[in-house]
């Protein structure tokens, strides 16, 4: 799950990320990112300085700039507690991100949140409440698209914490919190199986086209393939292959290329292991052509799940049919 902290200063989100940190959350700051601006332009860091430096990169890159740079970093294998999130663009771009984002905003008291502030003693801090209310009023709200938006963010909360009272309190909200979030969706076999197929086709090594292929039986992968050349044979990519170097047109010169598909290494690479495949299920990124599919039938593979199609051969999927081999599509997401 990727849960978002935000909320005014000195409300707690420091002793959220910090639970959450503690619970296997790999913690992530927005402002990180505009800190790496302000060391690049020599610019010491304080508040006023965070702020306008972060309306800078929004007013440049667009409204949420901070979110996007930080978005690549996010894995779909582990939780992640993101802080310092102060306007609605950069919930919507998380929000894209990820399926399982949630916002979290944290409040406290005024009066207590400006204790807290005292009692840290960061540079740029107010010291009295009249001044963190100013400060704030600037940051709830502006005409200017590129300001902070707390209250627009405010209005997108997931859930809501309230730190008015011991940590044991606030510790208890966010284990309700987490306890509401478990819930997630895993792939379907079919998603799982395609899915890899796609990672194997990023081996290929065909100038043309990348395509994997993956067998599996009884939901175990026996074998992988992508299409490139024959191995201890130059790679297509260095030139080893002339049809596909010289980027012949769909269908001609097949008599001058020296790949091999997917399908038929993913077949071949059972076969020089010793893994039967007979009775398996081979996922394709794309149909199999009719070479391919001659090996298919006779290496008794069962049944055929392809993502896209490319000319689609009639001819093949007749074989197939006549075999007694099931074909399908499956999209994935």
């Amino acid at each position: 799950m990727i849960l978002g902290v935000a909320g005014p200063n000195g409300a707690g989100k420091g002793e959220v990320v910090a639970f959450l940190r503690a619970r296997s959350f790999t913690a992530l700051s927005l402002s990180d990112v505009i800190r790496d601006a302000l060391r690049a332009e020599g610019v010491a860091e304080t508040r006023e300085q965070m702020i306008d430096a972060g309306r800078r990169l929004r007013a440049a890159h667009g409204p949420a700039a901070l979110a996007e740079r930080l978005a690549p970093r996010l894995l779909p294998d582990r939780h992640y507690a993101i802080d310092s999130i102060r306007h609605p663009a950069e919930v919507e771009a998380l929000r894209r991100a990820s399926r399982r984002f949630r916002l979290l905003w944290v409040d406290a008291d005024p009066a207590l949140r400006l204790e807290r502030l005292r009692a840290r003693g960061r540079p740029g801090d107010p010291e009295t409440l009249e001044r963190l209310l100013e400060l704030e009023g600037r940051e709830r709200g502006s005409a200017d698209e590129a300001a902070q938006q707390l209250d627009a963010v405010a209005a997108l909360a997931d859930a809501r914490l309230h730190n008015d009272g011991p940590l044991a309190e606030l510790h208890a909200q966010l284990q309700r919190v987490l306890a509401e979030s478990m819930g997630f969706e895993r792939p379907g076999w079919d998603e799982y199986f395609l899915s890899i197929a796609q990672v194997v086709a990023s081996r290929s090594n065909c100038v043309k086209r990348h395509v994997g292929a993956v067998i599996q039986r009884d939901r175990r992968i026996v074998s992988t393939g992508y299409n490139g050349t024959p191995r201890g044979v130059r790679n297509c990519n260095e030139g080893g292959c002339p049809r596909c170097n010289s980027f012949a047109e769909s269908g001609t010169r097949l008599d001058e290329c020296l790949c091999s598909h997917g399908e038929e290494n993913a077949i071949v690479q059972a076969a020089y292991h010793g893994a039967s495949v007979r009775a398996g299920t081979l996922y394709t990124t794309f149909f199999p052509c009719l070479f391919c599919t001659k090996l298919i039938i006779n290496a008794g593979i069962a049944e055929v799940v392809f993502n896209a199609a490319y000319a689609l051969d009639d001819v093949a999927a007749g074989l197939l049919r006549e075999a007694g081999v099931k074909v399908r599509r499956a999209e994935l997401p």
